[in-house]
């Protein structure tokens, strides 16, 4: 069976509002950063029940922030995962700091806890879970960790996949700790490009607010109003990581809308479950605790033991019946970066390895027919039976 046309694995959801307010801010002549920027934050910000939400350029651009703005630097140790988008590891080596990895639990693909504690040196500084395409990671024992250590650490939550995710029913970014969001146009909502650093702390706001523009004041985007001040100054040297009105301008009208497309991709990934029960080839991947998934993404594992094609091939016989996928992720450690430079070998992590090589990203997302969705399992199921060992 193939497809006349090819389905992609993710298409952002954007209606009328979000084209009105685009063309709005257009035709205002004002594109960067300004009042809808504003307005965005402040209605992120009580979305998720938290004291500071600030937009930024990316969710890699927040990250950068959030370790610069912790005092994370040379010397210091930032334990995370090895299964994450690299970016993760990146903004680490970029301070100047060492990432550390502790291995997933095979079940939910986060971070697994009982691993975290003999990662810790006199050297750590940092956690960085990752709440792997949506599933929160179980975050009270790596607080609990956190807080407990002789020095305690600061956890840094890669909420990149986890806009709408809730951890025993509170919403992710209002928990004790800084929160960096994604809005990449295949992400639960989006603003084209852009993410959001989320966090109660006074100074860590103050101090993302101040790098991700050059070093100015908070409200320096004023000193073109006519109200503002064309004078300002420059607190310390920064970066250029804002986000812009027409971004802004996107999400004011995304995230109203989240919670509905939260509930239409929970139903798309139930139906694949149920859907896919029956494929022997396709290993499922539980929730063990209290949780409100976001589904980012959904992302089955291939049962190697049971066909006679790797993933790879496996995802070339999907595609060649236009149905498209992804592959979220290569686990990190095994990039020639990293493999290189710590020494890293793809057996020092089996069990992220292990995901690694048989994880793939089926099509999900909120206009994602079930007419399309029955190819996508029709094709699975097609080509899991054509190569069955």
């Amino acid at each position: 069976m193939t497809r006349e046309t090819f389905l992609p694995f993710a298409r952002p959801t954007l209606g009328e509002e979000e084209v009105s307010e685009l063309l709005d801010s257009l035709r205002s002549g004002w594109i960067t950063t300004g009042p809808k920027t504003e307005r965005f934050a402040e209605a992120f910000r009580d979305y998720v029940g938290a004291r500071h939400a600030l937009p930024v350029s990316s969710a890699t651009a927040g990250l950068h922030l959030a370790l610069l703005a912790h005092g994370i630097g040379p010397g210091d140790e930032v334990i995370t995962t090895p299964m994450t988008f690299v970016a993760t590891l990146n903004v680490i080596v970029l301070v100047g700091a060492t990432p550390v990895l502790a291995d997933i639990d095979r079940a939910t693909l986060n971070i697994d806890v009982t691993k975290l504690e003999a990662k810790i040196t006199p050297a750590t500084r940092a956690v960085i879970p990752v709440h792997f395409v949506g599933q929160p990671c179980d975050m009270g024992p790596i607080l609990g960790l956190a807080a407990g250590n002789r020095n305690p650490l600061v956890v840094i939550e890669d909420a990149a996949h986890a806009v709408g995710t809730e951890y025993k029913g509170r919403k992710i970014g209002s928990l004790p700790s800084t929160s960096v969001f994604s809005f990449h146009p295949n992400k639960n909502m989006t603003t084209g490009e852009g993410g959001m650093v989320v966090t109660d702390d006074d100074e860590v706001a103050e101090r993302v607010s101040l790098l991700r523009f050059h070093g100015m004041d908070r409200n320096a985007w004023k000193r073109f109003d006519k109200a503002g001040s064309h004078r300002y100054d420059i607190a310390e040297p920064g970066f250029k990581y804002n986000m812009m009105d027409i971004q802004a301008a996107l999400g004011l009208h995304q995230l109203p809308r989240l919670e509905e497309f939260i509930e239409r991709r929970r139903t798309l990934a139930e139906r694949y479950q149920a859907m896919l029960s029956d494929a022997p080839f396709i290993l499922p991947q539980p929730v063990p605790w209290p949780s409100k998934h976001a589904w980012h993404l959904y992302t089955p594992l291939l049962d190697l033991e049971r066909v006679t094609i790797n993933r790879d091939q496996f995802m070339s016989e999907l595609k060649s019946r236009n149905i498209g996928c992804g592959l979220h992720y290569t686990a990190a450690h095994e990039f020639t970066y990293y493999r290189d430079a710590y020494g890293w070998k793809p057996e020092d992590y089996p069990e992220a390895h292990f995901v690694s090589e048989r994880i793939l990203s089926l099509p999900l997302y909120p206009t994602l027919s079930e007419a399309d969705q029955d190819d996508v399992i029709a094709a699975i199921h097609e080509i899991g039976e054509k190569f069955r060992r």
